[in-house]
């Protein structure tokens, strides 16, 4: 069994279960503990939703500070039962760091008051992450829907990863009074209510190393990055990746933010130069190595979820995609499937090619 000193995550994970069970002993008369909240709704379908909002478009444009970026007031509209219309106040700022910068529309996170969603859609929503379109056309929109389905792949391979919900949005100017554009985008459940839904918490440390993590999801987060040809993450920096504690102390990572992949392959999305890869649809291997017969579960996961993994491109879903785009994202996970069912190319590409030093982390952080 690996030491405390050596990995330092599965130390601090032990020691909190331990001050929190010796604290509750030192009470002589406990409260009874308030029942959770009822978990949110929202994401129980992935039928997608008609929403508007308004808010004053052009001082969000205007907020291009990492920190510091002001909520702004704005509502979101929808139509309720018996076709009532139904109107959520919430504020909004814009949040991210390269989409911020660079796209015409950066992408927002929205705040909920629980009095001002209860009743509604929205109940139990707190700041959920919005991925929006990052310019209005439908080349961009495109992007949205494939990084959509790659969360939705993520969810059939396992349930330690986000929920996501599309809607169809309608983005109104107050300040104008006019719809500015009408896209796709995604709600994305937040950090916090995944680990309540499964029963844990999201740890903020960095410095995950390999013997931290339980294995087989520490592999699962490998070949799912190499599955879709994505190098923009760090386990290690948390970068792009949660670390999710289990009530048994397990630390599972989990992934979000897929834009830079292969499978979306979008116009703007680059790979490190300090790589051996020039392309985002050249997929190198960036996970850490875990035992191989470990590895050998996880392939035997995908391969057993590829029909349910390809049936996500012609569902009511996955045919919103442009299907030449479906079409061409098919046959990069064919490659992928070729991989991982050659022994010798599972070998050199991922069981040679993986993370076993810690420090040896190819992007920064």
């Amino acid at each position: 069994m690996a030491s405390s000193a050596r990995y330092p995550l599965r130390s601090f994970v032990f020691s909190l279960a331990v001050a929190l069970a010796s604290h509750s002993g030192l009470a002589q008369a406990p409260e009874q503990p308030k029942p959770p909240p009822a978990p949110p709704t929202f994401f129980d379908t992935e039928a997608p939703l008609t929403l508007a909002l308004t808010a004053n478009l052009k001082e969000l444009r205007g907020d291009k500070e990492v920190e510091g970026v002001p909520w702004r007031p704005a509502t979101i509209s929808y139509v309720g039962p018996e076709a009532a219309p139904v109107t959520v106040p919430l504020k909004v700022r814009t949040r991210g760091i390269w989409r911020l910068k660079t796209c015409e529309f950066p992408p927002r996170r929205l705040n909920f008051s629980s009095e001002g969603a209860k009743g509604t859609l929205f109940q139990g929503l707190d700041k959920p992450k919005l991925v929006s379109y990052c310019r209005d056309n439908n080349t961009y929109e495109q992007y949205v829907l494939q990084e959509l389905q790659l969360y939705r792949i993520y969810q059939l391979l396992t349930p330690v990863s986000h929920k996501v919900r599309l809607v169809r949005l309608a983005y109104t100017d107050s300040a104008k009074g006019k719809v500015e554009a009408t896209r796709y985008a995604i709600l994305l459940e937040e950090p916090n209510a995944l680990a309540a839904r499964l029963g844990g918490t999201i740890l903020e440390q960095k410095g995950a190393l390999p013997g931290d993590l339980e294995e087989f999801h520490d592999a699962l987060i490998g070949v799912f990055q190499y599955f879709i040809g994505n190098t923009d993450f760090s386990t290690h920096g948390l970068h792009n990746v949660e670390l999710f504690a289990s009530a048994n102390g397990a630390i599972l990572p989990l992934a979000f933010d897929f834009d830079f992949s292969g499978a979306v392959n979008a116009s703007y999305a680059t790979v490190d130069p300090r790589l051996s890869v020039t392309r985002v649809r050249d997929r190198l291997f960036r996970g850490f190595c875990t035992p191989r017969d470990t590895f050998t579960k996880v392939f035997a996961l995908f391969n057993e979820k590829r029909p349910q993994i390809y049936a996500l491109y012609g569902d009511q879903v996955g045919s919103l995609l442009d299907r030449r785009v479906a079409k061409e994202t098919l046959k990069f996970f064919d490659d992928f499937y070729e991989t991982i069912n050659d022994p010798r190319s599972a070998r050199r590409n991922i069981f040679e090619a993986c993370i076993s030093t810690p420090g040896f982390s190819r992007l920064p952080g």
